[in-house]
């Protein structure tokens, strides 16, 4: 039951990944997003023994030993290896760019895979001996020292699975460490941490049925139950084989449930921005009327936030608009409204939450339309179909723009 468990841990990590489609960079909203693109920074760093310039690196320092020990009945032992007698890491907030634009992405607490950029073994008299590494020597040191490092290189390609929140300096979203969750940043493709999962899932897999079969064989070989333990052997394959298919039913029906969660957490991140908006339209209108009531243009823009202050996603009984850009235009054309405080306040407020609007939109439609596509395969499909789970409709929304992320990126 141990290898059973173990190895459904790696096939849910592997169902997380597969599970989980690659968004760009502006269609990233809360919750697990995966990115793929370039390593980009305003302040990179210079790796410490390759000085390469980089987001995040990671060096050791490895010292040679030969010992000699002596067990119970006096003999020696003589024994050898490598033992660290020195480590390091550091990164800075990584901006990953693809042809959309760029995210943040804060790398500490993530798994992190990167780059060999340097190895070297050298003895004493090398002046990276010292240079680089302790001036102390451990028991039994042959004075051979190995320095490794691995970087994410600044350009590099990177694959970035991990939880995505909403920035605090700005209305964009960043991806973080989260508590219980997968975050991985790696120079590695998507298809290479699936794959190693996988060979894990089926290697514990294996390990388990072959110690279910041994194990039974054993016990009914010393206890002359039955005559023959091909019998034993054989159920005790079956149990096995039904534990395991029980756990791969109970795993794909929670990744289901997980990615519908997902699906509805998109939704309702998008209804309590649509109630955000409509919490400020009536002062909007208020601002509007008081300005020119006689005036046309006015009376038709009080009109439309009207009607767009009772949309929310259960009641949607009209087209859901962007006011922003039409409010932008309205000021414009009269610069008494566009010069007073409160207004300004009011059209900076819409704005945001309508770019707000924009990203959970985005995101809602990406996670739902991979969910559908997650019940129309086999065997996924069949499994949902039988358990009630159903595709969730997408979502259309005219003029809803989102702001661009203003960064400063290294050259």
């Amino acid at each position: 039951m141990v290898c059973l468990v173990v190895a459904f841990h790696f096939y849910r990590r592997r169902h997380l990944i597969d599970d989980t489609p690659t968004s760009k960079t502006q269609g990233v909203f809360i919750g697990l997003s995966e990115l793929k693109g370039t390593a980009e920074s305003e302040t990179p760093l210079e790796s410490y023994l390759a000085a390469a310039r980089c987001v995040w690196y990671s060096y050791r320092v490895e010292e040679h030993y030969v010992r000699t020990s002596v067990d119970a009945k006096g003999r020696p032992t003589t024994h050898s290896g490598w033992e660290s007698v020195e480590k390091g890491s550091k990164s800075v907030p990584v901006f990953l760019k693809d042809d959309t634009g760029v995210i943040r992405v804060l790398p500490g607490g993530a798994e992190v895979h990167g780059q060999e950029v340097f190895k070297k073994e050298v003895k004493r008299d090398d002046p990276l001996y010292y240079g680089k590494g302790p001036d102390r020597s451990i028991s039994g040191s042959t004075h051979r020292r190995r320095f490794i490092e691995e970087a994410i290189p600044l350009h590099t390609g990177i694959y970035v699975i991990g939880q995505a929140r909403v920035r605090t300096d700005a209305v964009a979203a960043e991806i973080a460490a989260s508590k219980g969750s997968l975050f991985i940043v790696s120079v590695h493709p998507e298809k290479q941490h699936s794959d190693i999962f996988r060979v894990w899932y089926w290697l514990w897999l294996g390990i388990g049925l072959v110690a279910a079969m041994v194990g039974a064989g054993v016990y009914f070989s010393q206890t002359a139950v039955f005559a023959s333990i091909v019998v034993p052997v054989v159920f005790a394959a079956f149990i096995y084989g039904l534990a395991a298919f029980i756990g791969w039913v109970w795993t794909a029906y929670n990744s289901l449930v997980n990615l519908r969660a997902r699906v509805r957490q998109g939704f309702s991140q998008i209804d309590v921005e649509l109630k955000r908006r409509a919490d400020l339209i009536p002062n909007l209108v208020a601002a509007v009327e008081g300005y020119r009531a006689h005036e046309s243009g006015l009376q038709q823009l009080a009109a439309e936030l009207r009607n767009q202050q009772t949309l929310t996603m259960d009641t949607r009984d009209g087209e859901l608009k962007g006011l922003a850009a039409r409010l932008s235009i309205v000021a414009e054309k009269y610069p008494d409204l566009k010069a007073s405080q409160s207004f300004l306040a009011l059209q900076t407020s819409l704005s945001e939450t309508e770019q707000r609007l924009a990203l959970a939109r985005d995101y809602y439609n990406s996670i739902a339309t991979f969910y559908r596509t997650r019940l129309e395969i086999f065997p996924d499909g069949v499994l949902g179909r039988l358990l009630g789970f159903k595709p969730m409709a997408l979502l259309e929304a005219a003029t809803f723009e989102r702001a661009p992320v203003e960064v400063n990126l290294a050259e």
